[in-house]
């Protein structure tokens, strides 16, 4: 019997094409890179890069759905406690933040890396809403308050700004969140 081998192959070169984007991030030259440039990283056609991702919107979309997969997202939206949310927001800014820098940084000129950007605050204060509710915090001081304290300007400004290891970035925005919501 014939066992078709093209379903693992496609996930092969998405997989492919999304790494030539993650790599094209973390190196800071997304914004200024063409589909051309992409497809020749990711060692595809430039048709075969639409026939996957049809846009240059779409592998940012590819991008969100690569970042949802991403364990501490995944505990994240089973935390019911504010220090362990923190935690995991700490956890995945971390493990994504060459990428996040450029695409934050890309954002006010690059309509796509704006896209991801609106995508990703919106799901976290999503996430953010669903915590407080369950919490029985449901008030909009203590939902814009972790709003910032878990925000990636927030998590840069303590990380390379004022150069915190990620143990105590942590430890600093869980404390300003227990003061915040008391």
């Amino acid at each position: 019997m014939y066992v078709s081998r093209r379903p693992r192959r496609s996930q092969e070169t998405r997989d492919r094409i999304i790494g030539a984007v993650r790599d094209l991030l973390a190196e800071g030259a997304f914004h200024e890179s063409t589909v051309d440039e992409v497809a020749r990283r990711a060692g595809v056609s430039r048709a075969t890069l639409y026939q996957h991702f049809g846009t240059r919107l779409g592998l940012v979309d590819a991008m969100c759905e690569a970042f949802d997969e991403n364990p501490a997202l995944i505990a994240l939206r089973e935390t019911h406690d504010v220090d362990a949310f923190v935690a995991r927001v700490v956890e995945f800014w971390a493990a994504e933040e060459k990428v996040l820098v450029q695409l934050y940084g890309a954002a006010s000129v690059d309509p796509a890396a704006s896209d991801l950007v609106v995508r990703q605050r919106r799901d976290r204060h999503a996430e953010l809403r669903r915590l407080l509710r369950g919490l029985g915090m449901d008030d909009r001081r203590a939902f814009a308050a972790l709003s910032v304290l878990t925000s990636f300007e927030t998590f840069e400004e303590l990380r390379r700004h004022a150069g915190m290891p990620l143990r105590e970035v942590t430890r600093t925005i869980q404390e300003a969140a227990r003061l915040l919501l008391k």
